[in-house]
């Protein structure tokens, strides 16, 4: 297996951050309501296709030697996620862009550095899933192409620009200087080369925990969707915009999944 085919793969989904960051030294002003409901429902449509065509689906198909039970690592994995998001959730403070509201245990924490927590933390399923396919590919496991698993870091990639933008601008209107606002961003995007080595590191440790670990990967991309994307694209005014957006990055990442795959 090309390990710089890996490196790379596991390195477009920064990549499309840094860029999307790169955007508060071009761009004035915060992002619009509108166009930032464009972003999260595109994200979350990318987020829910992934986590069925490149993880779940993989993670069942792994199991078939369990038969009737082929279900127990993905929906085990699956919930685990779930729990391991809602728990940091709970343990690391952080504020999303557009609330008011900090999240996470009372504390004295900058509002720019609990912003970039939020998406950091978020980036971390992520990372992790990227992780896992490409695990499964080192693994030499015949359910994972070199193609599918890249065409998961595209997906990721593309959703990840508008991320980095989100992240970049408010703290640029919160009176941080341009150059720091990148470097923030950049830096909430950090986590996901380093939780796709994390990831591929525990499962050439324990081979047989794969299914649970792609699984583990959807779970807690699904709970940042549920929890996060579809709340902030759904309230107020322009509904429809988000959900068309949600539809559309839906779409693109299934076709490149089973295109590529």
């Amino acid at each position: 297996m090309d390990n710089y085919a890996i490196a790379q793969g596991i390195l477009i989904p920064f990549l499309g951050t840094s860029l999307g960051a790169a955007c508060v030294l071009f761009l004035k002003g915060i992002l619009k309501p509108a166009l930032e409901k464009v972003m999260n429902g595109f994200a979350a449509g990318v987020m829910v296709a992934a986590s069925v065509w490149s993880l779940l689906l993989p993670s069942i198909e792994q199991a078939e030697h369990m038969g009737k039970w082929a279900f127990v690592p993905a929906a085990a994995g699956f919930l685990g996620g779930i729990a391991f998001l809602l728990a940091l959730d709970h343990i690391i403070p952080h504020l999303n862009a557009n609330s008011k509201r900090e999240e996470g245990p009372k504390n004295k924490v900058k509002r720019t550095t609990m912003m970039v927590l939020a998406v950091t933390l978020h980036n971390i399923p992520e990372g992790m899933a990227v992780g896992a396919v490409y695990a499964g590919l080192l693994a030499g496991n015949h359910k994972i192409s070199l193609m599918g698993a890249m065409a998961l870091s595209i997906g990721i990639g593309i959703q990840n620009f508008p991320e980095g933008a989100i992240v970049s601008l408010p703290l640029r209107a919160e009176g941080m200087k341009k150059g720091k606002a990148f470097l923030c961003g950049v830096l909430s995007g950090a986590v996901e080369p380093v939780g796709a080595y994390v990831t591929i590191w525990a499962a050439s440790m324990i081979i047989p925990v794969l299914p649970y670990l792609l699984s583990f990967a959807a779970g807690a991309m699904m709970y940042v969707v549920v929890d996060e994307l579809i709340p902030e694209m759904a309230n107020e005014q322009r509904i429809n915009i988000g959900t068309i957006l949600f539809s559309v990055g839906f779409v693109i990442m299934m076709v490149l999944d089973v295109a590529l795959g």
